[in-house]
């Protein structure tokens, strides 16, 4: 009988053991994610001027080289659900939308002289399967 007891009491243990670490493997993830995302979720429904826009695209591109995104034959990168991010920049004076790689490629310094004083508003973000941001979409303002 007590031998019994004893295995209850370890078998529970095991389990609840189990149970701890994939609850602290989960509030790590958790943390994780929501750091990540205060980068880029401080911006939404914010207006910004181009300067801190290439700010926010060279963190971007910083984040998709560090997690090795691969690019396709247009040299942009590939999307996927887990470590990517996309910025899309939506002009108005020109009626135009470019991705940050056309902007990223076409010197920043270009983008910098020319809009440096102009506003971006962050309009819309997507969340990955993870809940991470994986898409940004700014849109000039008429400030």
């Amino acid at each position: 009988m007590k031998k019994i007891i004893i295995i209850i009491l370890s078998l529970t243990i095991v389990i609840l053991s189990v149970f701890y670490v994939k609850y602290l493997d989960y509030k790590n993830l958790k943390s994780e994610v929501e750091k990540y995302n205060l980068q880029y979720d401080m911006y939404l429904h914010k207006d910004i001027d181009g300067r801190e826009l290439t700010s926010i695209i060279n963190k971007a591109v910083d984040n998709n080289e560090k997690n090795s995104i691969g690019k396709d034959e247009q040299g942009l990168y590939i999307e996927n659900d887990t470590t990517s991010v996309k910025i899309d920049i939506k002009m108005t004076d020109i009626d135009f939308t470019y991705n940050m790689e056309t902007i990223y490629n076409g010197k920043m310094e270009n983008f910098i002289s020319l809009y440096n004083s102009i506003y971006f508003r962050c309009e819309e973000v997507k969340y990955n399967s993870l809940g991470k941001i994986k898409y940004i979409r700014f849109i000039q303002t008429t400030n």
